[in-house]
């Protein structure tokens, strides 16, 4: 009876079409963005803004990047490490070699949209090929990105180390030089990129990947470029991704080294959009949580319980926790975290109301 839509009538196509069309949902979704910007900064912590809440975000943008690309359009993807890593690598030398260019925002963008450029010319093959051969292709990218970062020192300004580092950060003239800014700024991109993804696969270009994902060759039947879709998908999964890698860089690392942007890396998204829910734009925010969260959560958990486990240890639990909880999700809910919420608002429609 809390969430029953009786009495919400919907009298033009907007509120038929809304992102939210039950009133509980938008109450929901406002009060969260407006803690997310007004109560969190009151009360959180160093710790917790740069463990727990930047990392949340930086990995949902990338989550929602490879979503688009895997979970709408059905492009199997194991580069986004790598995407990540040209986007800060392209962020790192705009803002180090055009003084003029030092804003974050320009920053940012300049990253995202070379990431975008890069992600297109990987995604050429993914007109002949698809399934485990397109996953193989996006694969050579992260490798090469990964030798490119290790081998042009140009691209580290000739550092010895191979380690970068960035100081002095603003945005629109705002110093952006403390966890509390860095979050709001980061939240802030994280809202825009997530409205503008949600509404794009709503949107006409969101049918034509669905299409494509669901079966190319009636898509191509009906009207639906392959090429068109195909790429459009991987240069806006791209540059999303893009977009992350920049902020993890810049907001999140500060100094980094070519190792940040591995294949770990991209296993790691991937294992976010499987546990969140692919096709999903929630299931991405689910997943991210769960893969940032569930790392702090073993490891205090020992403590807890009073009982004492070396790093390595806590480290091996750890992966087999996350090897289990994708075989689960796969055996037991194959759409994620999101279907369950999905099945909590049917039950809470009917509560508590047997039918």
């Amino acid at each position: 009876m809390l969430y029953r839509e009786g009495g919400q009538f919907k009298t033009s196509y907007g509120d038929d079409q809304a992102i939210f069309p039950i009133a509980q949902d938008r109450w929901i979704m406002t009060a969260l963005v407006l803690a997310a910007f007004l109560a969190i900064p009151c009360f959180a912590t160093q710790y917790v803004y740069t463990e727990v809440l930047i990392p949340v975000l930086i990995l949902s943008i990338a989550a929602i990047g490879l979503n688009i690309l895997t979970g709408y359009c059905g492009q199997v993807s194991l580069g986004t490490g790598g995407f990540m890593a040209v986007a800060a690598y392209a962020s790192y030398n705009i803002w180090l070699r055009v003084p003029l260019f030092n804003d974050l925002i320009i920053v940012v963008l300049f990253g995202g949209v070379m990431a975008a450029i890069f992600g297109m010319l990987f995604g050429l093959p993914s007109l002949r090929i698809k399934g485990f051969y397109l996953a193989v292709a996006t694969l050579a990218a992260q490798f090469f990105v990964d030798w490119a970062t290790a081998r042009i020192k140009w691209l580290t300004n000739y550092a010895p180390s191979g380690s970068v580092n960035v100081a002095n950060l603003k945005a629109l003239g705002i110093p952006i030089n403390t966890p509390e800014t860095r979050y709001l700024f980061i939240l802030a991109v994280t809202v825009v990129l997530a409205l503008a993804a949600k509404n794009l696969v709503r949107g006409r270009i969101g049918r034509q990947w669905t299409a494509i994902r669901d079966m190319d060759i009636a898509a191509e039947i009906m009207g639906v470029r392959p090429v068109n879709a195909k790429l459009s998908a991987f240069a806006v999964s791209s540059f999303c991704i893009g977009v992350s890698g920049s902020l993890f860089a810049f907001l999140r690392l500060g100094a980094w080294e070519p190792q940040a942007f591995s294949i770990d890396r991209s296993f790691q998204v991937l294992f976010m959009i499987i546990i969140g829910g692919l096709g999903s734009i929630l299931g991405s925010f689910l997943g991210a949580i769960f893969i940032v969260l569930m790392p702090i959560f073993l490891n205090q958990l020992p403590t807890w319980l009073g009982i004492h486990l070396s790093t390595a240890t806590i480290a091996h639990i750890e992966a087999m926790v996350f090897g289990s909880m994708i075989v689960l999700v796969l055996l037991l809910e194959p759409n994620g975290l999101a279907r369950l919420w999905q099945i909590i608002k049917e039950k809470l429609r009917l509560w508590p109301l047997p039918y």
